[in-house]
């Protein structure tokens, strides 16, 4: 175990953190807030206690995947809980436990809340709400490729670690410059979105949250209303913003490049758009009557199935009120979750191609034992390791689901409270139903079921295997051999 290189990397991020923290410090002064003063405080000590961490640059600076997988999770629980101490000491959310929710609920794009009244919030934390999605939309990791050293392949442990889905591929032969392409697709598309709005006539703060939330699929809002105050244009931008940033990020490198075919030939993309159009269609039909016109209840229902299905978790109206044909669509679609590559959370549309392709070729056997076919998608073969990570991935997911359920259901909500709020943010979503909808939050769980739920957040945005790893023996008997190598004998021979 490469102690040194995770040591580095944890400093690393904790300094990006702290800059990146600046940026509240930049909205306070001009809104000449005095929280702040909390914040720029907090940021420089980030800053300070990153640069002494990783003040010594490690001599081997391989990552094999167990490293990839330990500095993945760590990184994620630092940044969350670095994220909460400004949310905490400015009284904002006074509770620490709040405070860590809110600010995990931020980092990994749920957007789920425990706030009644958002609007109480100052510009600062406002802004600071907004940012975490920023972050970890593309993932801090991921931005770190770009600028760590490391020793031949191993940059892509940290990348497998941390992006979505059951695969990862380079876009180009060198990773590092892969990570830089997606950064750059990422902010480009943020700008874009924050310049659409503001020709819509929105403030630049309100574009700019907006944008942030947007982009990092989170769903963080401003008002306490989420997006219901919006007007048709500015509801129809952030829709259809939702819905590139739910596409697999590869597709648009392939447009970039002119490489059309191999884009449109993306059989993910495909599948994301059709359960979208189809979604869509249905509750269209099951709500018209809710609706005094045609268009308001298709810009409803695009607009909440795509919140949904990116996991972005705005809303623009109580799709609780909806007939049971719609919630359940719904409900659904909080499995799902977007494509792979993309920041949406969720299952992620291409491991159900895969489970599906897997179904059907597992039927074909048992008609013809003696034919032996491969599963393929995109022309591409799937290899045997990638279907059982998948497999395991689903088991992995049901069991922690089925527990989380046990224990918040102690709490005495009722089933479609407690289903939910476990659907919700397990799968990164934000809202769910009942007691956890679009205009109720998780203010009133008591500190068990928060706890979970900051696990199951964590869980979700991981893909589950770098955080469950911190809980396996093994990975500590590997630690401490490393130190007696490292650290412990070197002492006693001195």
């Amino acid at each position: 175990m490469n102690i040194a290189m995770i040591r580095y990397i944890l400093g690393k991020v904790t300094m990006i953190v702290g800059v990146i923290m600046l940026i509240p410090c930049i909205c306070s002064v001009w809104y000449r807030e005095k929280e702040g003063i909390v914040y720029i405080i907090t940021s420089l000590s980030l800053i300070l206690f990153g640069f002494l961490i990783s003040m010594l640059k490690p001599k081997n600076t391989t990552i094999y995947l167990k490293e990839g997988l330990v500095a993945t999770s760590l990184s994620w629980i630092f940044m969350s809980i670095f994220g909460a101490i400004p949310l905490c000491l400015t009284g904002e959310i006074p509770g620490f436990i709040d405070a860590l929710f809110e600010s995990v609920s931020g980092f990994t794009t749920t957007g789920a809340s425990i706030l009644s009244d958002v609007e109480a919030l100052s510009h600062t934390s406002l802004m600071w709400r907004s940012t975490t999605h920023l972050i970890g939309g593309m993932g801090v990791l991921v931005f770190l490729l770009a600028v760590i050293p490391t020793k031949g392949g191993s940059q892509v442990n940290l990348m497998k670690a941390e992006s979505p889905g059951p695969t990862v591929g380079k876009l180009v032969p060198k990773l590092r410059q892969t990570a830089k392409i997606l950064y750059l697709i990422y902010i480009g598309l943020v700008v874009l979105e924050i310049i659409f709005l503001l020709c819509g006539g929105y403030t630049l703060f309100e574009s700019v949250n907006t944008a942030f939330a947007t982009a990092g699929t989170g769903g963080f809002g401003i008002k306490n209303d989420s997006l219901g105050s919006f007007s048709l244009y500015g509801k129809w931008v952030v829709a259809v913003f939702m819905l590139l940033f739910g596409v697999n990020f590869n597709f648009y490198y392939f447009i970039i490049m002119r490489q059309f075919r191999k884009g449109f030939e993306m059989s993910e993309v495909r599948v994301y758009l059709a359960i979208i159009a189809v979604s869509t269609t249905i509750i269209a039909i099951n709500i018209r009557h809710l609706y005094e016109s045609l268009g308001l209840t298709i810009t409803d229902s695009f607009f909440q199935v795509l919140t949904v299905m990116t996991t972005t978790g705005f809303s623009t109206t109580d799709f609780d009120l909806w007939p049971t044909t719609s919630k359940l669509i719904m409900f659904l679609l909080m499995f799902c979750g977007a494509c792979a590559g993309s920041t949406g959370g969720g299952i992620k549309v291409s491991r159900f191609i895969i489970i599906i392709k897997t179904l059907k070729k597992e039927m074909n056997s048992l008609l013809h034992p003696k034919n032996i076919k491969k599963i393929q998608s995109d022309g591409k073969t799937i290899d045997h390791d990638t279907v059982r990570s998948v497999n395991v991935y689903f088991v992995a997911f049901t069991v922690i689901f089925v527990i989380s359920s046990l224990i918040v259901s102690f709490e005495g909500y009722n089933l479609t409270t407690t289903l939910s709020a476990v659907t919700a943010t397990i799968n990164n979503i934000g809202p769910g139903f009942d007691a956890v909808g679009p205009t109720c939050n998780f203010g009133g769980f008591n500190i068990l079921s928060k706890l979970v739920f900051v696990f199951d957040m964590l869980a979700g945005r991981l893909e589950i295997f770098p955080l469950l790893i911190l809980f396996h023996p093994l990975l500590y008997k590997n630690i401490y051999a490393s130190a007696k190598n490292d650290y412990i004998e070197p002492i006693r021979s001195k």
